[in-house]
């Protein structure tokens, strides 16, 4: 496998907190940090690909790469396809991280766990959950859960996400981390195919994946990154970063 291609989509409309791209975290944008946040991982090219001019001028401002894409994309991952085939026509990477932009305190090691559970594994996709610890998380649809068959220690093999509580009885239930690393010729063909039933229904769109038979590794880490989405969210986020 080659050096990855880290990805890093970001639009400005935010029901909750628009022009979050932008939102200013101690003299930064918050995409800002979440650039720098992936480029402290030292685990390939990284680059932000941004809806509108205004991020993309942010983060080359700032000493980054970003390319401009189409502003009606559906999700992330048209986006980030995008993209990767304009910044790589000649396809000498093959495997591309998407990494979402709403992380400015990321752990950097969360980004090599995506890119080292793909790696180990056979899979077409891979991504990140941690273990469950607040209770409440177990029964809020907001969270997302993995369903994840056992694999050589850290790493196993998603069966399924859901918003539901699951599985049934006892053992660790496991929140899913939204982000992935793919093999570019998994890209492609996730890309192509039309939002499936069940991933309409959980409105998880990893489940397109899984119900066309395309494999998920899943690498347990210890904890989820805080996301904002909230002006509630970016305060926490400058006080973490403060610290």
């Amino acid at each position: 496998m080659s050096e990855p291609l880290i990805l890093i989509p970001a639009r400005m409309a935010s029901t909750r907190l628009p022009g979050k791209p932008l939102a200013d975290i101690h003299g930064s944008p918050m995409i800002v940090h979440v650039w720098k946040r992936a480029c402290e991982a030292k685990a390939g090219r990284v680059a932000v690909a941004g809806a509108e001019q205004q991020i993309v001028d942010a983060v080359v401002h700032a000493g980054g790469e970003a390319i401009l894409t189409k502003p009606d994309h559906p999700s992330g991952s048209d986006r980030i396809f995008e993209a990767v085939s304009k910044l790589d026509p000649e396809r000498r990477y093959d495997v591309v991280v998407n990494l979402q932009g709403d992380l400015p305190t990321l752990d950097p090691m969360l980004v090599r766990a995506v890119i080292d559970a793909l790696r180990r594994s056979k899979a077409d996709i891979a991504t990140l959950a941690t273990e469950i610890r607040d209770e409440g998380e177990k029964t809020n649809p907001n969270v997302a859960k993995a369903v994840i068959a056992a694999g050589d220690g850290r790493v196993g093999r998603a069966l399924y996400f859901t918003r539901a509580t699951a599985p049934w009885g006892e053992g660790p239930l496991y929140h899913h981390i939204g982000i992935y690393a793919y093999r570019r010729k998994a890209l492609d063909r996730f890309v192509a195919m039309p939002p499936s039933a069940l991933e309409k229904r959980e409105k998880l769109e990893q489940l397109r994946a899984l119900e066309a038979g395309m494999t998920i590794a899943v690498a347990i880490v210890d904890a989820v990154p805080l996301g904002v989405d909230t002006p509630a969210d970016l305060e926490r986020a400058r006080s973490a970063l403060r610290r």
